[in-house]
Formats: structure tokens, C-alpha cells, sequence
């Protein structure tokens, strides 16, 4: 074999490429596992009691017997394909009776307004007791948190008391941090601010003799300059390193955004253009670094219990639960007992008629043979792996149906083995 020169003759050029690879891999981890949620729940913080998941639940649960009882109806209200619209609506409803809510959001910000301190400091307390009673009775969703005040509007003193009563409250209650608790920061408008929350999260932590880096935080994305920073950059790494290992996901806020552009509010929708732009620049600036994006609201709800009225909104929020999955967005917020229905029949209705397709195509791939015609590539077989975690994970199917009929091992489905 004929070589110009001996093995340590690379011996620099390797270490510096080892080097880089570590720092790419610091900088971009790729997914952190641990499921993520599919809704997020808003509710007014005066609003938040022991039993809110419960209710809400309940009331998702009645608007579908009421009003989509039946496969048919079902198809109808929600734009299922028929094919597995029996299917999907057992599902949905499995999925409200267990577990309706995936996680809260206690809103202090534009979902509560303006109070007097003397009442937000009420709501904060009566929340967090709220919150770990439910948590105690086995009753609140696997992860929670609280959306406080932004910095933007002028109230930083209002937002920290709030977070600070709040959590306060709740660490005292539940004898420590919650596992899966969370803190919503919004309308991001300058990195300082990022970098000061931090400050007051490292405060918190000491104050409460928390552990290092015990308190994590969601960024809202509705302003210009989170998307587009002032230098033409896209904001999303520099609001990342400004976080300094804190950020777990960030927010897309539909409202706030669209009305920074200037865009007439019957445009104001979550299936803008405009919002697509925004998503994607996050998209592609997130990818790999294990922090999550959440698409925003739809704020359509039924007008009346009349059939059609829920039947119109329910049509509308689905289309916009449809539109964020074919973009690769999972999860997003919702504001109404309704609109629970919809999410899970918009997400099951949209997974389920893939899945015969896709068990096939990896039992063939691990067969090494074709699956009606088509010979998948690696990337193909990871992403049809990733649709059948999704599928599982969602509540879309059984995980025992998934590996029956693919012949997988459990570890080479959840990506473990």
C-alpha cells in the first residue's frame, strides 16, 4: 500500500477534528428524551383550582359524547378520515378519561391582566397550593408551571414578586422542586433581559436552597426581534447562550406576534404565513439542540353548545393542530375544554392512517427486503422509528401493537438499544 505519509503524520489534524466534534456536540446534544407533551393548558391564575385538570376534562369529555357520539359525527366534527375515524374516537376518548391535560400553564401575564399587589399575591399563594394539592391527589398533569409578567411591559418588579411568591409557595408546600416544573418567561425583547431572569432564577435558588440550575425556563417567541434579532441574525442562538443552560423550549406566541407586524386582526391566525416564517426560523436554529418548540394557540371556541357552533370550532382548531404537525410541531397551547378534543383527534386522526404503512416498511427493513416497492434509506427507517415513538408516546397506539407487528425489540423502538 502506497502512502505519502506515516499515521502521525495526522496525529494534529485528528485531535482538532475530535475538538470540534466535542464542541458540536456540547452545542447541539439533539433530543434529550423524555416525551414531549402535546398541549400545553393556559389558565387565568385566578382561575386555577385543585381540581381544574379534572374539570376541564370532564367538560372535553361531554362535548364529545354530546356532540360527536359516533364514528360519523366524529369524522364530521373533525375532519378524520373515515377509514380510522372509530378508531381515533376510542383513542380520544381513552386519552380524556386518563389524562387530559399534559401540561399547565398558571398564567399571570396577559390571561390574568393588571391586578392589585395586594390580590396577585393571593392568586400566586392560592395557585401553588392549588397546583400541589393536585399533584398530592394524583390529579395534575406530568409537568406545570407558571407564566409570569414580561420585563417588555414595564412590570419586572410585579413579575419577580409573583415568581417568587409563587414558588416560594410551592416549594414549601411540596417539601422541595416539583419534578417537572417549569417557569414561562414572554415578550422577549432585548438578551439583557434573558440574562437578568437567569440572575433572579440563580437568586431563587439559593434563597430556597434549591440545587444549582434547579430552575429551568420556557422563552415566549412573539416579538420581532426573538425571531430576527437587531443585527439581521436569526435570535433564537443568541437567546439560547443568553439563557446559559437553563432553556428547556421556546414558545411560539400567535397573537402578540402577528399584531407586532401590523397584520389585521381577521389575519390574526395561527396558519399565517407570517407565523410559518417565524416557526420555520426557529426550526431550523433549534435543530439539535434538545431545546423544544411549542406552536401557540387557537383562540376560536364554541360559540354555543349548539352542534354546530361546537362542530365549527372544533373543525377550525383541528385544521390548526394539523397544520403545526405537518411542519414537525407537536405540541401547542390550548384555552378551552374543547379544544382538548380536538387536539387529540387532530393528532391521532392525522398518525393513524400511516401506521400500517410504516410497521410494514420496518419489518421489511429489519427483514432487509422491500416494503411495496421501496428500498428505505437510513434516514427514512430513523424517521419512520421516530413516527412509531410519536404514535406510542402520543397515545395514539399500543406500545405491545407496535412491536408485534414491526418485530422490534422495545429498546430499538424508544431508541435506547
Amino acid at each position: 500500500m502506497s502512502r505519502s505519509f506515516p499515521d502521525e503524520a495526522w496525529r494534529d489534524l485528528l485531535e482538532r477534528a475530535r475538538r470540534a466534534a466535542d464542541e458540536h456536540r456540547r452545542r447541539f446534544p439533539g433530543d434529550l428524551g423524555a416525551g414531549q407533551p402535546l398541549e400545553t393548558l393556559y389558565v387565568p391564575a385566578d382561575g386555577v383550582t385543585a381540581t381544574t385538570t379534572v374539570e376541564f376534562g370532564a367538560e372535553a369529555l361531554r362535548l364529545l359524547d354530546a356532540h360527536a357520539a359516533g364514528p360519523a359525527s366524529f369524522e364530521v366534527a373533525f375532519g378524520v378520515d373515515a377509514a380510522v375515524a372509530e378508531r381515533t374516537r376510542a383513542r380520544v376518548r381513552a386519552k380524556l378519561e386518563r389524562e387530559p391535560v399534559e401540561d399547565l400553564r398558571v398564567d399571570f401575564e396577559d390571561g390574568y391582566g393588571a391586578r392589585p399587589d395586594e390580590e396577585e399575591d393571593r392568586h400566586a399563594e392560592e395557585a401553588a397550593r392549588a397546583v400541589q394539592a393536585a399533584r398530592a391527589d394524583g390529579t395534575a398533569p406530568p409537568s406545570f408551571g407558571v407564566r409570569v409578567k414580561s420585563f417588555a411591559d414595564g412590570a419586572e418588579a410585579r413579575s419577580l414578586r409573583t415568581l417568587d411568591t409563587f414558588l416560594t409557595t410551592l416549594v414549601e408546600a411540596a417539601g422541595g422542586l416539583p419534578d417537572g416544573f417549569v417557569v414561562m418567561f414572554p415578550k422577549v425583547v432585548t438578551l439583557e433581559h434573558v440574562a437578568l431572569f437567569v440572575e433572579a432564577l440563580e437568586r431563587l435558588e439559593v434563597g430556597l436552597g434549591l440545587a444549582e440550575r434547579a430552575l429551568r425556563f420556557e422563552v415566549q417567541v412573539e416579538t420581532p426581534t426573538s425571531v430576527i434579532g437587531p443585527d439581521g441574525s436569526v435570535a433564537a442562538p443568541r437567546i439560547l447562550e443568553a439563557a446559559d443552560g437553563r432553556l428547556t423550549a421556546m414558545h411560539f406566541g400567535v397573537f402578540d406576534y402577528t399584531a407586532s407586524l401590523g397584520l389585521m386582526p381577521w389575519e390574526q391566525r395561527l396558519d399565517h404565513p407570517a407565523n410559518d416564517f417565524a416557526r420555520h426560523a426557529l426550526q431550523v436554529a433549534l435543530a439539535g439542540t434538545g431545546v423544544r418548540i411549542s406552536d401557540g394557540s387557537s383562540n376560536v371556541v364554541p360559540a354555543s353548545d349548539r352542534t354546530d357552533d361546537v362542530h365549527a370550532a372544533w373543525r377550525v382548531h383541528a385544521d390548526h393542530v394539523r397544520h403545526s404537525l405537518r411542519d414537525g410541531f407537536v405540541q401547542g397551547w390550548d384555552l378551552h375544554p374543547a379544544q382538548l378534543a380536538s387536539r387529540y383527534a387532530a393528532v391521532y386522526g392525522w398518525l393513524l392512517p400511516h401506521l400500517d404503512d410504516a410497521t410494514s416498511r420496518v419489518r421489511a427493513w429489519r427483514e432487509g427486503a422491500a416494503a411495496a416497492g421501496v428500498l428505505d434509506e437510513p434516514a427514512t427507517v430513523t424517521s419512520l422509528l421516530r413516527y412509531l415513538r410519536f404514535a406510542v408516546s402520543s397515545g395514539a397506539v399500543d406500545e405491545a401493537e407496535v412491536l408485534e407487528t414491526t418485530g422490534l425489540a422495545r429498546d430499538a423502538l424508544l431508541g435506547s438499544g
